[in-house]
């Protein structure tokens, strides 16, 4: 019989007769809300939050604060009229051996086949892919990639991933069969040749020298981890397709929580303890706002006099102040994971609690991401990206209009139009690229290859920004590049001696200290954490490395101090690459088919009107026509009509929707009003 004394003791006799006139052994427990006893007024504050009540409310539930973790010597003083009930708590206690442990990932089975059925269909689809690719795209030296290709099958074998590669092949195979759009890749994964001959991405990491162990490393196994972009109006529908392939009991979207944060926990203290809106709301102000890089309550209470003295003015103030402080950044709400799902090998509800969003049919985790995988669940995500759709409906367009067919994966990359247009800054709608400072830079850099775009995808971020007048000064001419060492020349030569991404630091631990590529990511990720005890062990391995082929003490240490700051703020190239692309077939499409482009780009920001008028503007510098809205010509989206664009009933402002849907169906049928 189960007793506790947290004051609520009204039935504590009771409960003891019925034990010992039932010779049921007792047993001490502590049901606690909070850590300590003096943590009660924030705890309470919380359950107010909670029930949308005031902590005066007369009719709310309410804890007492006897309701803290108590120590063993508070719960033996507790019971010391009642000493078996805690004898009886430790015996439980030694009879509980359950100990948590990480599980191994439990992937589905492709196709119902078993572990060596999987790397067989592996090793036959990854071979028979490359063999199409090679016929597609030619290339000088075919060896290299069968040997790339081999070692990359070999590793991913004996890492157990086979299966892992074939899901997401699978589900991406069926997207593009099904003219879905999917990005050409995302992250490290668009350095797998694999990826590439499975067309889970679309890039040749040979030909951009993208590095497989950046993604998968042989030396520190951890899960693959695919971020796959589908088009944003479709992605849905490759969400349905996983849940009828794997089955919807093996099928979850992954739980996020919210929390609470300085200036919403202020007021939801504020409103609980019952303090004026007005004063809490001043208060709240005088905390900068920057969601990017959230200033905490302390922060802001040390950075900030006004608030120290509005405390010191104030016990009630001073009370919201520190029940703030105690709350802040606690769960305040959940919801689900904007793009996580998981895939399981049986039905997820035999080893992870589920729950069911009201807005969703799909079951959600009640473990956030990090414990869904620490229970063996496999993540996959799932994207959408705006931009593949702008790309899709200007090529429908385009084949609408003109009868032209673009294949928007197989353009040339070294379109002259297109590095044009991007030299004089003429970026709007340019995924990655279109913002002023970006815009700047092109006019600058004057880009002529797509080597150049990989580098300022990467190079445009707070951080790596200072090196771009280096990096332009030395692509014009007007500044020699510096390559530390001969020997570092051709990892260098591509960005100008600017050492940009994180497989330059890579290659340079690989060609100047004889790392193997998996240990020069490991030493890649020891650089960019900065813990001192591995910088120290990864420096002595790198200069004795590089001594070893010849390089002086101080020059490998000079060259080692300067890689680690690079490496602080590396980006990865396979991203940048990935990303690249999108961007030069966006500016791409701009440079051959502006109307079309544009007209793509309003109708997908059709409810935004700061954008619509950008694109707007853009147009009349294009000198594009834009054509007024007709309730005989116009359709709900913007449309290319006589090489001008027709503005969408959709975008009309303060107009019935459902009206512009009816004057659509007339235009539709071809009827004229």
């Amino acid at each position: 019989m189960e007793i506790q004394r947290t004051g609520f003791d009204n039935v504590e006799e009771d409960l003891l007769s019925i034990a010992y006139e039932n010779d049921i052994p007792i047993v001490a427990t502590n049901t606690s809300y909070f850590n300590k006893r003096e943590e009660y007024e924030a705890h309470d504050a919380l359950m107010c939050i909670n029930q949308s009540t005031t902590v005066d409310a007369e009719d709310r539930f309410r804890l007492t604060p006897d309701f803290y973790f108590k120590t063993p010597e508070e719960m033996i003083d507790l019971f010391s009229d009642i000493p078996e009930a805690i004898e009886n708590t430790l015996e439980i206690a030694l009879r509980c051996s359950y100990k948590v442990a990480t599980a191994e990932p439990k992937l589905p089975r492709f196709s119902g086949l078993d572990l060596d059925g999987e790397a067989l269909e592996f090793q036959e689809q990854a071979k028979n892919g490359l063999k199409e690719r090679l016929e597609s795209f030619k290339v000088n030296d075919e060896k290299k990639y069968w040997d790339r290709l081999n070692s990359e099958i070999n590793i991913i074998i004996e890492m157990g991933f086979p299966g892992y590669f074939l899901i997401v092949a699978d589900f991406i195979k069926w997207s593009k069969k099904n003219n879905i759009p999917v990005g050409p890749g995302r992250g490290s994964g668009a350095g797998s040749l694999v990826a590439w001959a499975l067309t889970i991405t679309d890039l040749d990491p040979i030909r951009f020298n993208l590095i497989f162990e950046r993604f998968l490393n042989p030396e520190r196994i951890s899960l693959p981890d695919f971020d796959i972009d589908f088009c944003q109006e479709r992605r849905d529908e490759v969400i349905s397709y996983v849940q009828d392939r794997y089955g919807e009991d093996k099928v979850a979207q992954i739980i996020t929580f919210g929390t609470l944060q300085s200036r919403a926990v202020l007021r939801d203290v504020g409103r609980v303890l019952g303090l004026p809106y007005g004063q809490v709301d001043r208060i709240c102000k005088l905390i900068p706002n920057n969601p990017a890089n959230p200033t905490t309550l302390g922060e802001a209470i040390k950075g900030d006099a006004r608030i120290r003295d509005e405390s010191d003015q104030s016990p009630e103030v001073k009370k919201m102040l520190d029940i703030g402080l105690s709350l802040e950044g606690l769960y305040r709400n959940c919801s689900t994971h904007a793009a996580g799902l998981v895939i399981g090998d049986n039905s997820l509800q035999d080893f992870i609690p589920l729950y069911r969003d009201p807005r969703s049919s799909m079951p959600v985790t009640q473990f956030k991401m990090k414990w869904a995988e620490a229970s063996g669940l496999v993540k996959f995500d799932f994207l959408g990206l705006k931009t593949l759709t702008v790309i899709d409906k200007t090529v429908q367009l385009i084949k609408q209009k003109t009868g032209k067919n673009i294949k928007i994966n197989e353009i040339s990359l070294e379109d002259k139009s297109t590095f044009d247009l991007l030299s004089s800054g003429n970026a709007i709608g340019v995924f990655q690229l279109e913002s002023s400072g970006m815009r700047d830079v092109l006019r600058n850099m004057k880009p002529d290859c797509f080597e150049d775009i990989i580098a300022l995808v990467a190079l445009y971020r707070p951080g790596p920004m200072e090196n771009i007048p280096r990096f332009i000064a030395c692509k014009q001419g007007h500044e020699e590049p510096d390559y530390m060492h001969p020997m570092l020349e051709d990892i260098l030569k591509e960005t100008y001696g600017v050492i940009i991404y994180q497989e330059q630091v890579m290659q340079i631990a690989q060609v100047l200290a004889n790392y193997s590529l998996g240990e020069a990511d490991i030493l890649r990720r020891a650089m960019g954490k900065k813990i001192k005890s591995e910088m120290d062990d990864q420096k002595e391995r790198f200069v004795s490395g590089a001594t070893d082929n010849r390089i002086e003490t101080d020059k490998a240490n000079y060259i080692f101090d300067l890689v680690a700051k690079f490496a602080g703020y590396g980006f990865n190239k396979s991203h940048a690459a990935a990303y690249a692309l999108i961007a030069y077939q966006t500016a791409y499409l701009k440079a051959h088919y502006p109307e079309y482009f544009m007209t793509a780009s309003m109708t997908m920001d059709i409810e935004n009107t700061d954008k619509l008028s950008i694109f707007s503007n853009e147009c009349k510098k294009m000198g594009i026509k834009i054509l007024p809205p007709s309730v005989n010509h116009s359709l709900m989206q913007f449309d290319v009509q006589d090489n001008s664009v027709r503005y969408g009933l959709g975008a009309i402002k303060n107009a019935s929707q459902q009206s512009m849907v009816k004057i659509n169906d007339e235009v539709s049928k071809k009827r004229t009003i």
